[in-house]
């Protein structure tokens, strides 16, 4: 029978600190301003970046100057080194960029609100302080007001639901003024303007939005406008085709060309633009990539963006999928792999794995051993949190803010992390393994040339070697790396093994090693220096050195261990959730024995939600190895072992 323990995450601390690991790198922003270099980030002083963090969405953008000190503090305890500030023009929230509070009518949305900035300022001086960088999200959900002088306003929910940016010259215009203003707000805490400050490292132009994947050419005067110009480029390069006729929604053949070319002057013009009022941080375009054509107007920004999501549910049904990453050949990363072009740094601000799943733990390790070996530059996950107002903080999974993003009303605990143990509570190793380069970048490289769609060569292949894309030159895309049917990849030098045949992973590192997956059915798993038996079915240990030597050689481990975390009596119907339940949240207890190569006798503690020790786990050390057992005794979710 599965054991669970009561183990909230309190929104004002984390049970284990292991920010002192980090603690060289604030403020943040002390290696200058950062720089695409290649394949990877840059500080101006020859410092490598990687990130682990999270995005602030709406109203979370703008908290009290308590919060603000609070949540920089937590994040850095729990490993993050950056924040994307997401949704800052969303109507749909309150306090936004535009607007502090509610009632007095928007006549436009070309002023930024001084209380919403003064907040801001705040919190970006907080993290700062923290060593945490900001990544600055340019449009993503402005809804145009009758001041703006946008034709058809009223029509357009939201702008970036519409293909219109990236051609219509008002809102280009109305673009550029929100950049200019932004980039040129003067904080008062830092004493330097945004675009004066390194602790800003990217950019976006527009979020999620580009003429391939959105489809609404509906509203006029549009849709005239863009055939207008697709009729003046066919005759421009000598082509016959029906503008005039021709079906919008269509993503090949000429009108793909087309696309392609009005995409690539849209970025162009915005990326020359931001440089010449002194933005100097790398800028990419839309981190929404739809196919190859899309990627191909990508390759003059500075850096590739992209989101990765692992969730198929119903939302009015409470249904949601409940399988694990290890279930499946690609579980995403596959196609997230083909967007990373050769010679261009890559990033993925927005990821994740949604509550309920009770599989969601694996999804930190998987995604950062992954992204590690890949050497891309890091993720941030979607999302910390909607809002910072403590009344609305209940440590479990309930209702928040009226419906918004496409009339779907957000849950606690569906995309917010901040209280998950299962998601949030892995970030620990998941920084680590990323930021430390626990994980080193595969040695073994090939490139994949593109431009037709095809995907065989990308199966599975993120654990493989490192991969990534030309559209002139490289390898087959037809044909698959390795052998994928034989149900699993090992890293070409031995760090990560995946196997979607008998649902398990690994990552085998000096300093961090970990199992997860459907451990139960799997018996021993064994690898350098680790022998781990899990009684439990799905779920996840991951062991890390908290000193830069390795695991066989430091005095300070780090052990998570556990399966799912779930509300006090949640009921479900199959994959059908009945009822959310109720604080506090629990985990489910890992069951394990386990045996690790250490260098000399130490002493295990279980560590509980309030940071207190529960109990010391009994331990026996023979030949180098200690060999203890989870689960039985002070059960938890976090072990510290020391020698003291």
């Amino acid at each position: 029978m599965a054991k669970y323990v009561p183990y909230p995450l309190f929104h004002d601390d984390m049970p284990v600190d292991i920010s002192f690991v980090f603690e060289s790198e604030r403020p943040a922003g002390k290696h200058g301003f950062m720089r695409a270099c290649e394949d990877h980030f840059e500080f101006e002083d020859g410092t490598k970046a990687r990130f682990w963090g999270v995005n602030f969405n709406g109203g979370a953008c703008f908290p009290t100057h308590e919060y603000s000190e609070m949540v920089a503090e937590r994040l850095a305890k729990a490993g993050c080194n950056i924040v994307r500030f997401h949704q800052l023009d969303a109507e749909w929230d309150c306090p936004n960029i535009f607007s502090f509070t509610r009632g007095k009518r928007l006549a436009s949305t070309r002023e930024l609100d001084p209380r919403s900035m003064e907040r801001l300022d705040y919190l970006i001086y907080c993290l700062k302080q923290q060593g945490i960088y900001c990544y600055l999200d340019m449009l993503t959900y402005r809804r145009y007001k009758s001041g703006d002088e946008v034709k058809a306003a009223e029509d357009m929910i939201d702008s970036t639901k519409y293909p219109f940016n990236c051609f219509d010259r008002r809102m280009i215009e109305l673009q550029k003024e929100f950049i200019h203003d932004i980039w040129n707000h003067f904080n008062p805490y830092t004493c330097e303007k945004y675009k004066d400050d390194p602790v800003f490292v990217m950019t976006e132009i527009i979020n999620e939005n580009d003429l391939f994947s959105k489809p609404n050419f509906t509203v006029e005067p549009y849709t005239s406008k863009f055939r207008e110009m697709f009729a003046a480029w066919l005759a421009e390069n000598g082509i016959e085709f029906d503008a005039a006729n021709c079906d919008l929604t269509a993503n090949d053949g000429v009108l793909s060309d087309f696309k392609v070319h009005v995409e690539r002057k849209y970025f162009r013009e915005m990326r020359d633009y931001m440089i010449s009022i002194g933005v100097k941080i790398p800028i990419t375009g839309t981190n929404w990539f739809f196919n190859d054509a899309l990627t191909s107007a990508h390759t003059e920004m500075d850096f590739m963006d992209t989101h990765s999501y692992f969730y198929d549910w119903r939302w009015n049904d409470h249904c949601t999928r409940l399988d694990s990453l290890t279930d499946q050949e690609d579980c995403d990363l596959a196609r997230i792999l083909r967007e990373r072009v050769d010679g261009l740094p890559f990033f993925v601000s927005e990821w994740d794995m949604p509550w309920p799943n009770p599989c969601r733990a694996e999804s930190p390790l998987l995604f950062a051993a992954a992204g590690s070996y890949q050497d891309w530059s890091g993720f941030a996950i979607h999302t910390y949190a909607y809002t910072t107002r403590l009344d609305k903080l209940d440590i479990l999974g309930k209702e928040i803010i009226p419906p918004c993003i496409d009339g779907v009303g957000y849950r606690e605990g569906v995309f917010s992390v901040w209280n998950d143990p299962a998601k949030f509570g892995m970030f620990l190793h998941s920084a680590l393994i990323t930021r430390r380069e626990d994980v080193k970048p595969a040695s073994d490289k090939v490139t994949i040339k593109v431009g037709n769609d095809a995907q065989e060569a990308f199966r599975a292949a993120t654990e493989y070697k490192k991969v990534g894309v030309s559209f002139d030159r490289g390898e087959d895309a037809s044909k698959p790396l390795f052998d994928v049917d034989a149900g699993e990849v090992t890293s070409t030098d031995g760090q990560l093994y995946r196997s979607w045949k008998k649902n398990f992973g690994y990552i085998n590192s000096e300093r961090t090693k970990a199992v997860y997956g459907r451990l139960g059915k799997n018996g021993e798993i064994a690898m350098d220096g680790l022998t781990v038996k899990a009684d439990s079915d799905c779920g996840v240990i991951a062991i890390s050195s908290l000193s830069d030597v390795p695991l066989s050689e430091t005095d300070n481990i780090l052990i998570t261990a556990l399966c799912d975390a779930v509300n006090t009596d949640m009921k479900w119907d199959g994959d059908h959730m009945l009822e959310y339940g109720h604080a506090p949240v629990q985990v489910k207890v890992m069951e394990a024995e386990i045996k690790l190569r250490v260098c000399g006798k130490m002493r295990i503690r279980s560590v509980g939600p309030e940071a207190q020790y529960t109990g010391e786990i009994p331990t026996e050390y023979k030949d180098g190895f200690i060999s203890f057992k989870l689960g039985d005794v002070h059960p938890g979710m976090y072990y510290l072992m020391t020698r003291e």
